[in-house]
């Protein structure tokens, strides 16, 4: 049975009916039987607000239209078995004593959540689980979060735990940090859990308080950018970089650089590489509340400039772009109907994000993607994504 198409619209992927029924059929192939379980969890796009989160900052994130589906179903012998669509095999380990970290590596997102279910007092069963995404690994577009949460949703109903979304949120980040080893901030997993459809969400990573921007204009679209290149957030650059932004904190005397000016950086001794993140930090907190001011008043060309300003500080102050997302937002700059791009996610690969005008979307399209390609020789994939609600439990009788 074909898989589903990452290139499928936007408008396609949203008839859950077809992808949930695809899911469970596939679910029965590899396991025999039903799943009784299923649960949709969306991919998050970030549309400013760069390395704030673990910095106390502010983010403005969207949950997708794209996402992960889990199918899963009960065992009796305390077995988990994994199947995923894009990597053969079973995974399988027990459930009988306190989960810890295994191979493959991909398997520690799953495993991360049910070792956090068994700490807090729940008896996990072992199951069968067969998983699909329409979402790029390794693309920043939290495909890590989107993995924990529907797994996480899945097992509470599984075992009958009824758990508070921030709380799941956050058993979610303990899987990333502890089994996966990215000491990420909590945007992802917030942005994967309270996306609502039509609208962005404005996070406060200090207070957690969160606020619904409103993103439902026919004629404005969020271009998603994959430049297909491959980055590994646990290989050292993103802790690296959290460990300048620490030691910046500390140099200044405030808990995270949230508390920071740019007055008290000019101030204060320090490296001028820790100088330059603390910088990026602090231009790109005003930054994002700047665009969602924007934002609210329909000033795209104002968010734009937010955005631009947002990825020139990500590639000379926090070093985190590369030469294929500087091609994309090159591209773009110069493109009809593109108010702003930028690189979005942790960086070093992955993907841009672009606010352009719906009406030249097609004409955007195809001139990155013949630019980027001529450029670097590879194909990126480009789709159209609108703001989506947040993780659910699906009906597998027939869709949510």
């Amino acid at each position: 049975m074909a898989s589903i198409d990452p290139e499928v619209s936007h408008r396609q992927l949203k008839e859950f009916p077809a992808a949930t029924a695809w899911v469970l059929a596939e679910f029965a192939r590899q396991f025999g039987g039903a799943a009784t379980h299923a649960a949709f969890a969306p991919g998050r796009v970030n549309l400013i607000g760069e390395h704030t989160d673990y910095n106390g900052g502010f983010v403005l994130p969207l949950a997708m239209d794209r996402g992960l589906f889990i199918a899963a179903r009960r065992r009796d012998d305390g077995v988990v078995r994994l199947a995923s669509e894009l990597i053969p095999g079973v995974v399988e380990f027990s459930v009988r004593e306190l989960v810890r970290r295994g191979e493959p590596a991909w398997s520690n997102y799953v495993r991360g959540v049910v070792a956090g279910l068994q700490q807090s007092g729940a008896v996990v069963p072992g199951f069968d689980a067969f998983i699909s995404a329409t979402l790029p690994a390794g693309g920043g577009l939290s495909s890590s979060a989107a993995l924990e949460l529907a797994t996480a949703v899945v097992l509470e109903a599984m075992t009958g735990t009824v758990m508070d979304p921030v709380r799941r949120a956050f058993l979610a980040q303990m899987a990333e940090h502890e089994f996966a080893g990215t000491p990420c901030g909590i945007m992802d997993q917030f942005a994967v859990t309270f996306g609502q459809r039509g609208h962005l969400l404005l996070i406060d990573c200090e207070s957690l308080e969160r606020t619904l921007v409103p993103m439902s204009a026919d004629d404005t679209s969020i271009l998603v950018i994959n430049t297909m290149v491959q980055h590994a957030l646990n290989d050292g650059g993103y802790r690296q970089r959290r460990h300048e932004c620490e030691g910046a904190a500390a140099a200044m005397g405030v808990r995270t650089l949230r508390h920071a000016t740019l007055t008290m950086l000019e101030a204060t001794a320090m490296s001028e590489v820790m100088r330059r993140r603390a910088r990026h930090v602090i231009t790109e907190n005003e930054r994002t509340l700047k665009a969602v001011a924007a934002l609210r008043a329909a000033d795209w060309q104002g968010v734009g400039q937010c955005m631009a300003g947002s990825h020139e500080s990500l590639r000379n102050d926090f070093e985190v772009s590369c030469a294929e997302l500087d091609c994309v937002v090159d591209l773009a700059r110069g493109l009809e109907g593109v108010h702003g791009c930028r690189m979005t996610g942790g960086g070093f690969g992955g993907c841009c994000v672009a606010l352009i005008e719906s009406a030249h979307a097609a004409a955007i399209t195809e001139s990155l993607r013949d630019g980027y390609q001529r450029a670097t020789g590879i194909v990126p994939t480009i789709f159209i994504t609108r703001p989506s609600d947040g993780a659910r439990l699906l009906n597998v009788g027939v869709s949510a």
